[in-house]
């Protein structure tokens, strides 16, 4: 990475305090709206800041996905799509600029007025706005997608329906949405929700659809031929509505995008070094040191980018699923985090060149801070002092090993735990009063590799402890089915956080969903501390609560003990075609599924 870019992206993140230090004061605006003051770019801007307005159209790319799909409609609970479509192939009336906390710019809504308290938001389509078969975006397709994806929709899109006091047509092009709650966000969640074409869906179930039922979008790319679990082919459209409408200039500048799916990662990578793909997401740094110099990266076809961010770590590691004993016990949490060798086993996998996460939020202004709570966080978090769990409001950091294979020491403190919560050693087994073994399954998809490493190593520290440990292996869609229906005791996490956390920790973590199928609250965490400030943060009216509350919700998460961490995501690397090319300005967001194709575009 070169340090002209690096300067670049710090000069951006050190532009984010004067973003962050405006209160949440009336943010609307004809053009955009934002959650922290007012949006940045002016009414007439011509791009965003990080896209090339003169990006040249044209060029073909091909992507690869691990497992397989058995559904094209991204928007519904049932069955697994490509990740990418929702991305690619839809819009909304709003679009959010990766490059501010949180601010949405007109998509398919020419302008956003809201209500001084943002009881209300009231949007006004472009008249050019079209579907991909050519056809007008109506008022009526927009009420019609609202409800639909609210009753019917996959689980991310149902909660802003019941927030919804009424929904009506105030004008030919104009649609007003009013809230049932105080929640400043719910004007801009409202703002990103995909608009389909509600003609396409008479006489058939949504939530039912086949294959071949293949939602139509407004998004620049169409699908023009896919083949089940293989592949899936994208064309740019070339009647795409909106390819002049500022937000949209310098992006989607591909002409063909193709997804293959294959087996597992190391195939996946193998095709990549035979030339078969143009570009891949590296998340191990030591791998990204020592596995890139095969012969196209030393003839200078494949070329590595590093592309900084500068947005919470989020969380990455290994979840229990405490809706079932013995993870239901905290103790018996806190013992298995004790007994994973965290030092050691990223020494191993990443050559110790990734940095552990150690909170949520951690990295960014939004992270718990060592010692004790104090102050706001402190008056937030006490009213739930009965429900906290230990070290939230006296302070807590994670378990560190000495760096040695054995990690003796922790061993030794999570023994004493475990017998703490009834566990101990008969026979040289752990058994609790009633003789039950304690036995671990850890579920894992074929051909993470990594993944399995870090279990192996970890399984030797259990065995010592007396615990015998089971890794399943299955493919993507058993992994879905099982992760959805919470038939899993340990598996693999990864939740992605952003700058402006809000609605979306009721789905990640609140206690309403928590049981529900296909939630996303994979760890089944039920608190009404982590619901409460959750309350709290949609609440706050000025930044300096709004901070201490989101550092509030981080302690009781991070003091939960629901998920073993590993590294962090520190920077983003893609190793791509040298033809692929980017814009020198990068989001404060980094890489991200909307970055990277969006805003590239293809040069011989």
């Amino acid at each position: 990475m070169s340090p002209n870019i690096l300067c670049r992206v710090r000069s951006m993140i050190v532009g984010i305090a004067p973003i962050f230090s405006a209160t949440f004061a009336h943010a609307d605006s004809a053009h955009g709206i934002a959650m922290y003051g007012d949006p940045a770019l002016p009414p007439d801007f011509v791009s965003l800041p990080y896209a090339n307005p003169d990006a040249p159209k044209g060029g073909r790319v091909v992507f690869g996905n691990t497992g397989g799909y058995d559904s094209l409609n991204p928007f519904v609970q049932k069955g697994t799509s490509p990740w990418q479509l929702r991305f690619w192939t839809h819009e909304g009336l709003m679009g959010r600029s990766w490059d501010e906390p949180f601010t949405l710019y007109g998509l398919l809504a020419e302008s956003a007025d809201t209500a001084p308290d943002r009881s209300w938001v009231e949007f006004t389509l472009r008249e050019e706005a079209r579907f991909s078969d050519g056809s007008p975006v109506t008022i009526d397709d927009v009420i019609w997608s609202y409800e639909t994806l609210g009753t019917q929709g996959h689980l991310r899109y149902r909660g802003l329906w019941g927030k919804i006091d009424s929904i009506e047509q105030t004008g030919p092009r104009s649609v007003r949405i009013s809230f049932n709650e105080p929640d400043r966000e719910l004007a801009l969640i409202a703002g990103l929700r995909p608009i389909l074409k509600k003609e396409q869906w008479d006489g058939k179930e949504f939530a039912d659809a086949q294959l071949h039922d293949v939602p139509i979008g407004t998004g620049p790319y169409v699908i023009d031929d896919y083949e089940a679990g293989r592949y899936v082919n994208l064309r740019r459209n070339p009647d795409y509505w909106g390819a002049d409408i500022p937000f949209r200039r310098g992006t989607m500048n591909l002409d063909d995008i193709r997804i293959e799916f294959y087996g597992d990662g190391t195939v996946l990578f193998e095709a990549f070094k035979a030339g078969e793909l143009s570009a891949v997401r590296e998340f191990n740094a030591d791998k990204w040191e020592t596995q890139y110099g095969f012969p196209a990266a030393q003839r200078g076809d494949i070329v590595k980018t590093e592309i900084p961010h500068g947005k919470p770590s989020g969380m990455t590691g290994f979840v229990m699923n405490t809706r079932k004993a013995p993870f239901d016990d905290w103790r018996v949490r806190e013992a298995l985090m004790l007994a994973f060798n965290f030092e050691f086993i990223n020494d191993t996998i990443t050559g110790g060149a990734q940095p552990r996460i150690t909170s949520y939020f951690s990295g960014s202004d939004l992270a718990m801070l060592p010692g004790p709570a104090a102050g706001r966080v402190r008056e937030l978090l006490e009213p739930y002092a009965d429900d906290l769990p230990p070290g939230a409001l006296e302070g807590y950091s994670l378990p560190e090993g000495d760096g040695s294979a054995r990690n003796r020491a922790n061993i030794r403190k999570a023994s004493q735990l475990l017998a703490e919560a009834g566990w101990t050693i008969q026979d040289g087994v752990l058994r609790n009063q009633n003789g039950d073994p304690l036995s671990i399954s850890v579920l894992l998809q074929q051909g993470d590799t990594d993944n399995q490493t870090a279990v192996e190593i970890y399984a030797r520290a259990l065995e010592r402890l007396g615990i015998k440990v089971t890794t399943e292996l299955v493919d993507s869609a058993q992994f879905a089915g099982r992760t959805s229906e919470h038939d899993f005791e340990i598996t693999v996490f990864r939740r992605a956080l952003s700058l402006s956390p809000g609605n979306e920790q009721r789905l990640y973590w609140g206690s309403e969903n928590a049981n529900t199928p296909g939630t996303r609250n994979l760890m089944g965490v039920t608190s009404s501390a982590v619901d409460g400030l959750i309350d709290e943060m949609l609440a706050s009216e000025d930044r300096e609560d709004f901070v201490a509350a989101t550092r509030a919700l981080d302690r009781v998460l991070t003091t939960g003990r629901y998920v073993i961490p590993i590294w962090s995501f520190d920077v983003g690397r893609i190793a791509h075609a040298k033809e692929l090319k980017f814009p020198d300005t990068l989001p404060i967001y980094g890489d991200g599924p909307e970055y990277m194709p969006q805003v590239w575009w293809y040069e011989d």
